[in-house]
């Protein structure tokens, strides 16, 4: 694929180039799942994809165990870390750190709805202080090379004015945003859980394409109810991206027939990919890592496949138990086969 790219503004000192190659298909931040070792499995799915690391704090960056918190194998890269926050200082001290570690690009979250991300005034509640927001990204861009983006929902609670969504993305991209990913739909602040934040307002899909109609050098991508290769195909004709929540963790196959249909690569079988990622596994197994740490990201490779439940219950129940190794994942693949073989 032809790269492209898109010279955004930061006042009158222009950005550099924020190249759209990898921008096509990317999988989303998600809290307590795209850890490292999901997105060194995303990545052999996708070898095109950028991923996301699931949203870290920027007190936490500066303070935590950043091993523990950043770390990360060079094969998951292009590589985001998904920041949250909002004193400036803090999250372009988060970002320097960040680009120090390798990262592609650095993230401000601007569309998590929980009630704990409200108390610390960061997440969706950050769309209703534009200001505020933009501060932290000319911070950022004024610390670091790699591009800052912007995700966002559409709206908080009862907003429904396409202007002052619009208004948002302006004043992000005016402080230096180089990339706005939009979650098409709003955040309820009250009232619905973050689950339910993601399945029970409206999809407005349309807000993006017209956003990226009248910005034609913005990158745009896309993120909300998207679960399928010919959905995602779809949406690609109308933005830049497309991102993947619940559809990668859930369905991960998805994204490698996602990245086949966009490169025309040979699909792989689920059991090559699988075995290809042996290597992997037994290196952080002789790390003394626990196999059930992987495998749980692994379930749902079966996923709507005859002996796919086969699979996740052999894993569910031995990954655990200590001394679980390749072992255990050849069991899974074993009952998967023969419970195929049984439906055929």
């Amino acid at each position: 694929m032809q790269q492209t790219e898109s010279l955004v503004k930061s006042g009158d000192n222009p950005r550099r180039p924020y190249v759209l190659e990898g921008i096509r298909l990317c999988v989303a931040p998600m809290m307590d799942w795209t850890d490292r070792h999901c997105r060194a499995f995303h990545r052999l799915l996708a070898p095109g994809a950028r991923l996301y690391t699931e949203m870290v704090h920027a007190n936490a960056v500066i303070h935590g165990d950043r091993e523990r918190l950043l770390g990360f194998d060079g094969s998951e890269q292009p590589l985001a870390l998904q920041l949250g926050g909002s004193e400036p200082a803090l999250l372009a001290q988060a970002a320097r750190i960040a680009a120090d570690w390798g990262y592609d690009e650095v993230n401000l979250n601007c569309g998590c709805p929980s009630d704990r991300v409200q108390a610390g005034r960061f997440g969706a509640c950050l769309m209703r202080e534009p200001e505020l927001v933009a501060d932290c990204v000319a911070a950022m861009v004024a610390a670091v090379e790699i591009p800052i983006t912007v995700k966002c929902r559409l709206g908080v609670d009862e907003d429904n004015d396409y202007a002052v969504f619009a208004a948002f993305v302006d004043r992000q991209v005016a402080a230096g945003a180089a990339m706005v990913v939009v979650h098409a739909r709003n955040a309820w602040l009250k009232g619905l859980s973050p689950k339910e934040n993601r399945e029970i307002p409206p999809l407005r899909y349309e807000w993006a394409y017209r956003l990226k109609q009248e910005r034609p050098a913005l990158p745009v991508v896309l993120n909300g109810g998207i679960a399928t290769v010919e959905a995602a195909q779809a949406q690609l004709a109308r933005v830049d991206g497309v991102m993947l929540g619940r559809a990668a963790y859930h369905d991960p196959y998805v994204l490698h027939a996602l990245e086949a249909a966009q490169t025309g690569m040979a699909l792989r079988p689920r059991e090559e990919l699988l075995t290809a990622f042996r290597p992997y596994i037994e290196a952080q197994l002789g790390r003394g890592l626990a196999l059930k740490h992987i495998t749980r990201h692994l379930l749902g490779l079966f996923h709507g496949q005859p002996g796919g439940r086969g699979f996740r219950q052999v894993l569910s129940e031995g990954a655990h138990r200590p001394g679980a190794d390749w072992a255990l994942i050849e069991q899974a693949l074993q009952v998967t086969r023969e419970q195929a073989a049984r439906a055929a």
